[in-house]
């Protein structure tokens, strides 16, 4: 069976990306390195190659796009007329024309430069070959692009167009606008078609699929179709029109007897007319549709004849398949889509007709012969006249019997579905799953458990020694309790005065919150810049400010504060031998004495000069080296060996590497010659 997926065409590119396609392929996947000096063979061999490569990809590229597109003349015909009623049958053929014109000229210019390009006899008129058949190839290219475009527009609306088999189970639905054919395929398959209260809602063909005893079968919703002239309907009506003369289908004509849709019963009956030479040798059904609005047999009798007529002739359709008269009750079918009374009769009335008549298709056809050549029922004759009549042994029947009796009322116990039955049957009895339960007190088995409590999971707390680890807890906390009230090291305030309680209260506060705020500087330490003690304006902890709260709490704050002073001298280095005069002169230019500015000067030299640098040749224990000597032989020969990687800029050991972001080999433009399968 052939099937149509015309999503699957390429696309196809316009003229200006087709030649930046394939230029840029040449210019990737041929050599791009050429000399002078090379033979003038050489030469030629490359300047050849590229115009082959390109003519050969321009090749590929129109055949894809030629061979992809459907041929008309070898499609289905219902994909024929559809694809000649949406898209002009002559345009497609010239476009599709106009690009194998496209193909052949490019291959005989390939072919014409090939031939002069043996005979070139420098890399210059080489090069203006190799340009002159490129240029050529990509002009006609360029001509060719109203065409592309005109494929490509035409490519993405086959590729909307629904996926539909000609040949499958298929049912038809058709008729006036407005008449309820959207509704209908939405309640009897899994199509979602839009559908509005006005007409030509539906503009093009909709696909739905439903099943009927255990077949898949194909159901199309068609656009409305007006009374008028074949010349003068439109593309949405001739969609309809071409699935009606191509499909072999079973078809509904709907037909609206309360006249909501905007059109009377006699206009449909002339459509019905019109074009009832299209349901020829195919099961046709007339379905009145909006039953709830209008029944049927409220009508007028000019309608009702005009109905009959229509179900008459739809007889004689049937009749002219060239089997029997069928029954007059399949033909005419009353439903209402809003209400969905009569919407299954109808689906199973056009599922059955469509299969007795492909049955009877297949009866008549020449195939059926070879297959019943394959068969052979085979028939047994009787061997004598006595009859044999089905028995059972006797054993069987006695197994039968001991395993009634064992399954009987009195030596069964009853199981849940004995229970389920004498207790009102599924769903109203529940089965208990906590009567089994295996517990000191029966009466404990339709206790309520709850599996979580206060958000924990109960069963992680059950425990059966938890009476014995209580008592131990128990005692253990009633000893702690005798320890801590021996233990006088902990100030509890108990033998305080209430002055001293107070304080104690104060200081526990002032802790707390010191406490706090240190945690809080603490995760705040990595984000907050280091400020040196001479930016610090707020001078938050400073020996006044300490000396002030302590006196508040009436402490002395003397000793507290020459204690921290004595504290933040840290350990001072060792000075030279004058130290004690200098240190006398410091103290006489506090006391206000006059002192000595020379000797001033020299204390100042002296304590800047305590610092030194160590000289490159000591020798510091632990590197290695036994003496200066050697540890200067080593400098000097780790100066020279990183004397030439500094003179050649070279990467060195301690260099940090930054990967090369665009490698040579892959945006190069340079390729020589030879094979390019790594690509």
């Amino acid at each position: 069976m052939v099937q149509y997926n015309f999503k699957k065409i390429t696309v196809v590119p316009t003229g200006k990306e087709f030649v930046d396609i394939i230029l840029s392929r040449t210019q990737r996947r041929t050599p791009t390195q050429v000399h002078k000096g090379y033979a003038i063979s050489r030469l030629r061999q490359f300047y050849m190659r590229k115009v082959k490569f390109t003519q050969q990809n321009f090749h590929e590229k129109l055949s894809t796009i030629i061979d992809e597109f459907p041929r008309l003349d070898d499609i289905h015909p219902f994909y024929g007329d559809l694809l000649h009623v949406l898209y002009n049958k002559d345009h497609y053929k010239l476009a599709l024309g106009q690009i194998n014109t496209a193909r052949n000229l490019i291959g005989k210019i390939a072919k014409d430069y090939v031939k002069l390009l043996k005979y070139g006899d420098s890399l210059y008129r080489c090069k203006s070959l190799k340009v002159a058949a490129l240029g050529r190839m990509c002009t006609v290219i360029k001509r060719i692009g109203p065409s592309l475009a005109y494929l490509e527009q035409i490519r993405q609306h086959m590729a909307r167009l629904p996926s539909i088999d000609p040949n499958t189970r298929t049912i038809l639905i058709c008729g006036y606008p407005n008449v309820g054919k959207s509704s209908f395929i939405n309640k009897i398959t899994r199509a979602d078609v839009d559908v509005q209260p006005y007409a030509f809602t539906t503009k093009s063909l909709f696909v739905g699929h439903t099943d009927y005893k255990y077949l898949r079968y194909q159901v199309i919703d068609t656009p409305g179709i007006l009374d008028r002239p074949f010349e003068d309907r439109n593309i949405i009506e001739m969609c309809s029109i071409t699935a009606l003369a191509h499909l072999r289908a079973a078809v509904l004509f709907f037909l609206d007897i309360s006249g909501s849709c905007g059109y009377s019963i006699a206009q449909q009956a002339a459509l019905f007319h019109s074009i009832k030479s299209l349901f020829m040798n195919k099961p046709l059904i007339i379905v009145c549709n909006k039953t709830d609005l209008q029944p049927i047999e409220g009508i007028s009798d000019d309608d009702k004849k005009l109905v009959m007529e229509m179900k008459e002739e739809a007889m004689k359709t049937v009749i002219g398949q060239g089997g029997e008269p069928r029954d007059e009750e399949g033909v005419l079918l009353s439903m209402s889509t809003l209400t969905e009374e009569g919407v299954i009769v109808v689906k199973n009335a056009a599922c059955e007709r469509l299969l007795d008549q492909r049955v009877e298709m297949k009866m008549k056809s020449k195939k059926l012969n070879d297959c019943l050549n394959r068969f052979h029922v085979a028939m047994p004759k009787p061997r004598d006249q006595k009859e044999r009549p089905p028995c059972i042994p006797q054993a069987v029947l006695e197994a039968r019997q001991k395993q009634a009796e064992a399954t009987s009322e009195k030596h069964r116990r009853k199981l849940e579905r004995d229970l389920e039955e004498e207790n009102g049957g599924a769903g109203v009895y529940s089965a208990s799953l906590k009567k089994h339960y295996i517990l000191a007190n029966d009466e404990w088995k339709e206790d309520i458990m709850p599996e979580i409590l206060d958000g924990h999971n109960v069963y992680d707390f059950i425990d059966p020694d938890i009476l014995m680890r209580l008592e131990e807890l128990e005692q253990e906390e009633g000893f702690q309790q005798g320890l801590e009230a021996d233990d006088n090291f902990e100030m509890d305030g108990v033998e305080l005065s209430p002055e001293e309680q107070l304080a104690l209260a104060e200081i526990r506060k002032k802790k707390s919150l010191l406490i706090q705020q240190h945690r809080i500087k603490k995760s705040t330490a990595e984000s907050r810049p280091t400020v040196p003690r001479k930016f610090d304006k707020d001078k938050q902890f400073t020996t006044e400010r300490m000396g002030r709260q302590l006196s508040s709490l009436g402490l002395d704050p003397t000793k507290a504060i020459n204690r921290v002073r004595s504290k933040s001298r840290g350990r001072k280095r060792e000075r030279s031998l004058d130290r004690d005069a200098n240190d006398r002169a410091v103290s006489m230019d506090v006391d206000g004495d006059q002192p000595n500015k020379k000797m001033r000067l020299n204390s100042r030299s002296l304590s800047r000069s305590r610092s030194k640098s160590r000289p490159p040749g000591e020798v510091v224990p632990g590197e290695g080296f036994k003496d200066s000597a050697q540890k200067m032989k080593a400098i000097k020969l780790s100066k020279k060996s990183m004397k030439k990687r500094n003179k050649d800029a070279r990467k060195g050991e301690a260099d940090r590497v930054i990967p090369t972001l665009k490698p040579k080999h892959l945006l190069s433009g340079k390729r020589s010659t030879g094979k390019t399968q790594r690509r």
